[in-house]
């Protein structure tokens, strides 16, 4: 009995190898393919003297080899290379997001939850909700750190708010969506058992909508980074990626390296987000009930 409990671990764990192997194979084919694109259509654009879409050369397209040096080049002179710049500032605002992250989340469940009770209210206040995603960012960031700064708002909590306004609408839209989703027998069951909107919520609708909380969480995840680097722009916060951009922006003719490190900072910020947001949804719908996960 006991061969028979250890076999089937066994064989999971060895199937997962491969598994695991096959991941890591992907993603490096993934870079090199991509590495390989950025590298030929930069020497196409160039022996062809393309300027359309933009014009290809040594400023706009470096070599990616050369954006990998310039993570080990100083700023300045016997200083730490710029990783160690770029180290702290992709901590600063990791945190700024993280914050706005978790309270656009917590405002679009709640609201969802008020919204998906209220027939009244989700014909009244949906269509605004849908109508604030349509005003640009860009026109929000600056109104919101300057009001929030006459209140005595610190900045980096100016740009968590903005941050939060980009996570709120996707976790708003999809949770209501999973509130809806459980089967309407399911419904009339525990109706009949005379459970309450409460023990209906935590134990009925909750559960089914957590596919689709977590869907928009994905999504939300790096909104937020988005966000929180276009907060930091009106706000003139000096030790976060936004700061970055816009600094090595105006060097970027001289030492376009700079700029593309950021980038390339920014976007493995964003990529963290998304994995700790898929590692949860795994932790959590293991746990979940069977019809759930």
């Amino acid at each position: 009995m006991s061969a028979t409990a250890v076999e089937p671990s066994r064989r999971t764990s060895v199937a997962a190898l491969p598994r695991a192997g096959v991941r890591a194979l992907l993603l490096l084919a993934g870079f090199t393919a991509l590495w390989g694109a950025w590298e030929g259509y930069r020497w196409l654009g160039i022996r062809g003297h393309w300027t359309w879409p933009f014009r290809v050369n040594e400023t706009s397209m470096p070599h990616v080899s050369r954006i990998w040096h310039a993570f080990g080049q100083s700023l300045q002179p016997d200083g730490p290379p710029l990783r160690h710049y770029l180290w702290h500032w992709a901590i600063f605002t990791g945190k700024e997001a993280l914050a706005g992250f978790a309270l656009g989340a917590l405002i679009g469940f709640l609201l969802a939850v008020v919204l998906a009770h209220s027939t009244m209210l989700r014909r009244g206040f949906l269509p605004y909700i849908v109508v604030s995603q349509t005003v640009p960012i860009l026109a929000i960031a600056p109104m919101v750190v300057v009001g929030l700064g006459t209140k005595g708002v610190p900045p980096w909590q100016a740009v968590a708010v903005i941050a939060a306004y980009l996570t709120f609408f996707p976790v708003a839209i999809n949770t209501l969506r999973g509130l809806h989703s459980p089967d309407p027998r399911a419904l009339e069951l525990m109706q009949s058992y005379a459970a309450g909107r409460w023990k209906i919520l935590w134990h009925l609708r909750v559960p089914a909508s957590l596919p689709f909380v977590f869907s928009a969480l994905k999504i939300s995840a790096t909104a937020s980074v988005i966000g929180a680097i276009i907060g930091e722009t009106p706000a003139s916060l000096q030790g976060g990626l936004g700061y970055a951009i816009v600094n090595f922006n105006q060097y970027y003719t001289i030492q376009p390296a700079n700029l593309w490190a950021t980038i390339i900072v920014c976007a493995l910020l964003g990529i963290t987000f998304f994995l700790a947001v898929v590692v949860l949804e795994r932790i959590v719908l293991k746990r979940a009930p069977e019809h759930v996960a």
